[in-house]
């Protein structure tokens, strides 16, 4: 007979403690885990591409007159949208890769992507 302690066997405790460390491991690693200075900021509207935007360029980007998205400091949050619960606007600023912002009335994404340094340099765009 087994050995119980609060209900469980003794291989339940190894399970629990390896999924408990395994999920310790992935959020640690998920905090860690930041933007280059590539990275860019794209915003779909209805599934379709609307814009891509450098994260490291302060700027205000007006999305069809329904959202405003800001771009600032490395962060981006949305200023304003005319929907009426206003979970994308009190959602916090957004500043790491595969972060999103999401609007579901006005069907707006706005997500942070890693970039990777272009071929060719500023200058010669």
């Amino acid at each position: 007979m087994e050995e119980r302690w609060c209900g469980m066997k003794k291989n339940d405790w190894i399970l629990a403690a390896a999924i408990f460390f395994a999920a310790v491991l992935t959020f640690g690693l998920q905090l860690l885990k930041t933007t280059d200075k590539y990275s860019e900021v794209e915003i779909l509207v209805k599934g379709e591409l609307y814009g891509r935007y450098r994260l490291e360029q302060d700027q205000e980007i007006d999305v069809n007159d329904k959202n405003k998205v800001l771009i600032k400091d490395g962060k981006v949050r949305m200023e304003d949208a005319d929907c009426p619960d206003q979970i994308c606007v009190n959602h916090r600023a957004i500043s790491r890769d595969g972060e999103s912002i999401i609007c579901l009335p006005n069907q707006t994404v706005v997500t942070i992507r890693g970039g990777e340094e272009p071929e060719v340099d500023e200058i010669a765009r």
